[in-house]
């Protein structure tokens, strides 16, 4: 019998920081975690992909460089390399997610999974633990589409598809949010024919305008996007795979020799005894309220087993939440008016507050700014003008939204959710000094396009006459 202050199940982002906190600001803490330490960001998500990302990048660098004046041929890929490029930069940060640093900050690790036997005890391996409070973080993980044959033919999710040690020859992606969306360009960049389908339109959370961007750059790159595209069944082929899809009442086949399932994902509830605890959840989720905590007051829950934003940041954001609620009694809140977001695309695609299809559906009156990346110096010089910034203000000028496709979009938005979470207005970012020539200027150049109506106005060109008549 293991009895401490707070017992965290899930060595994930959220669980990680969690316990991290706790145990560094005095409390008794208990971490339970069955699988991997790191959880989904380190082994098959956030990191890897990132590097897979930036093989892909480098290999398609020489696509570029005559308009730079300088010429060399297609680079030869070694998969095998990438693949060790991939493992070496999980391993890196490894030691900071590890069994080891965490026993070193005085947490308790069980290595085993855990399961609620009474709303206040968990069972894990041979420990039976009772904890004034316990964090639920288990995650989530790629959902298996209800696709016919799907169970008899191969496929990869994020989980499996980084320990490819050969490149695919035809890899179709099915789903294209941000996940299918950057691995398949990843792959397209390494020298895989790639197929995208999706059912909707790719990355249907963000702005259509700047998605547009995004299309233009996949199908550029020789991608096949199929949009508006149901998958009928799945079979298996000599070759590898083939799938029967239908888009506008048309049936056709496309066949590949990997399959990549990346169509949305589903919390890791299974097998948690959350019915034992008196802990309300549903699919997509458990249910907490503001603070985060479960319908069993003395259970909080952090991160994707929410249902809520999937995303790293969020999960840290998650932990301080608790952590002020757990530890300190402070009736904390959580507020995702300003929660960022980035696609990691070439070029990428970032926002972060309302997009002008949520103003609209708000009924919130705004305005829409708009600054290309063509009217940059910076991107004119790294010849990369495709894309442009789009802000969203109240009548009166109060930041509401900033929408940033372009290169390094990613880097650029965190001012814009500064200002939101500052409640600042549109001068405030139009009278920043910019260091020029950067590409971060555009944000200045945005803020500062809301006062170019007024500025240039026939009334103030009469002032100014006025005023010149006085010397």
């Amino acid at each position: 019998m293991i009895k401490t202050d707070i017992c965290v199940i899930g060595g994930g982002s959220a669980g990680l920081s969690i316990a991290a906190g706790a145990v560094q600001m005095g409390a008794d803490t208990v971490l339970v975690e069955a699988g991997k330490m790191g959880g989904d960001c380190l082994n098959y998500g956030c990191v890897p992909s990132k590097a897979l990302l930036t093989a892909g990048k480098v290999a398609r660098s020489w696509k570029k460089s005559p308009e730079f004046g300088v010429n060399y041929e297609a680079p030869a890929v070694d998969f095998q390399k990438v693949h060790d490029h991939v493992k070496a930069v999980i391993a890196d940060i490894e030691p900071h997610d590890s069994v080891e640093r965490f026993e070193s900050l005085g947490v308790k690790v069980i290595q085993a999974p855990g399961q609620f036997v009474d709303a206040k005890t968990l069972k894990a391996g041979d420990a039976t633990i009772q904890a004034r409070r316990f964090v639920i973080a288990t995650g989530s993980r790629a959902m298996v589409p209800p696709i016919e044959g799907i169970e008899n033919v191969p496929f990869l999710t994020n989980e499996s598809v980084f320990d490819l040690t050969d490149l695919p020859k035809k890899i179709i992606v099915v789903g294209g949010g941000p996940i299918g969306c950057e691995l398949g360009q990843a792959f397209r960049n390494l020298g895989s024919d790639v197929s995208i389908v999706e059912m909707a339109s790719i990355m249907p959370k963000d702005d259509p305008d700047l998605i547009s961007v995004i299309r233009d750059r996949l199908e550029g790159d020789g991608i096949s996007l199929l949009e508006q595209t149901k998958v009928l069944s799945a079979s298996k082929t000599v070759e590898g795979v083939s799938l029967r899809v239908e888009t506008n009442g048309e049936q056709r086949e496309i066949n590949g020799t990997h399959l990549l399932l990346a169509a949305g994902r589903i919390p890791n509830l299974e097998k948690l005894g959350l019915e034992a605890a008196g802990v309300n959840y549903e699919r997509q989720g458990i249910t907490v309220d503001k603070g985060l905590r479960t319908s069993n007051r003395k259970i909080y829950a952090a991160g994707d087993v929410t249902g809520g934003y999937q995303f790293t940041h969020m999960a840290a954001y998650d932990a301080g939440i608790i952590i002020r609620s757990a530890l300190f009694r402070l009736p904390a809140k959580v507020s995702y008016n300003a929660v960022p977001w980035v696609t990691y695309t070439d070029p990428e695609l970032a926002h972060v507050g309302l997009s002008e299809t949520d103003a609209k559906k708000q009924g919130v009156q705004y305005k829409v700014l708009n600054w290309s990346f063509a009217d940059n110096d910076r991107a004119r010089a790294e010849r990369r003008t495709e894309g442009k910034i789009k802000v969203i203000t109240s009548q009166k000028g109060k930041i509401l939204g900033a929408s940033i496709v372009g290169l390094q979009a990613g880097e650029l938005i965190l001012p814009w959710g500064l200002a939101l979470s500052k409640g600042m207005k549109i001068g405030d970012m139009a009278n920043v000094i910019a260091p020029y020539p950067t590409l971060s200027e555009v944000s200045k150049r945005v803020a500062g396009s809301y006062y170019t109506e007024s500025l240039f106005s026939d009334r103030v060109k009469k002032v100014v006459r006025f005023l010149a008549k006085f010397g």
